[in-house]
């Protein structure tokens, strides 16, 4: 238990600040998804807004996602986070409620693949294409995690990969970044 809440007979806006690089077009099918899920079993919680937070390189850093919450309790709360660790919930992601101290949780781990975009022979970028290499990172990551957004910066094109173990993503993915020529001076990064 939380331990949060005594008595509580209104509505609370809270904000969960979710440690995943999703663009809002990938950010809005999760919304979607949890409020459903929470209409659906008449939980008294519903989205009600979110925003994405980008670095100074426009780069994305996390998202939040705001949710109304009828009557909060430590049960309802508990049950929130439980379903967005059952959703996408990265390591490092954090639950605000007004006036109390933030509650950390997430369960998945986040991967950045960025790919070169500029010191490749011309020829790689003429015969190589993302969209396979999206494709490619699906199949290989089929059951233990998934290409979840992506940014297209100056210099290089980033995956962000959330999934169950770091390790796992990397072990399936690394004989295709070793043989892909668009992969040749691609750098991963742990997210999360």
């Amino acid at each position: 238990m939380l331990g949060l809440f005594g008595k509580s007979k209104k509505k609370t806006i809270v904000v969960v600040t979710l440690n995943a690089r999703l663009q809002p077009m990938d950010r809005a099918p999760l919304e979607d998804a949890l409020d459903a899920f929470m209409e659906q079993r008449g939980h008294g919680m519903r989205v009600v807004g979110g925003g994405t937070l980008q670095q100074p390189s426009g780069e994305i850093k996390e998202c939040d996602i705001e949710m109304e919450v009828d009557n909060p309790t430590d049960a309802r709360l508990t049950l929130l986070i439980n379903v967005l660790e059952s959703m996408l919930a990265p390591i490092g992601s954090t639950l605000h409620i007004p006036g109390q101290q933030g509650i950390d949780f997430g369960r998945q781990h986040g991967l950045a693949i960025y790919v070169n975009g500029t010191d490749l022979p011309a020829s790689v970028y003429e015969t190589c294409d993302i969209n396979h290499v999206v494709d490619e990172f699906g199949r290989l990551l089929e059951g233990v995690g998934l290409v979840a957004s992506n940014w297209q910066g100056p210099q290089d094109t980033a995956l962000y990969i959330y999934g169950d173990d770091f390790e796992t993503m990397v072990s399936r993915l690394k004989p295709f970044l070793d043989s892909y020529p668009l992969l040749e001076r691609c750098r991963m990064e742990r997210i999360a």
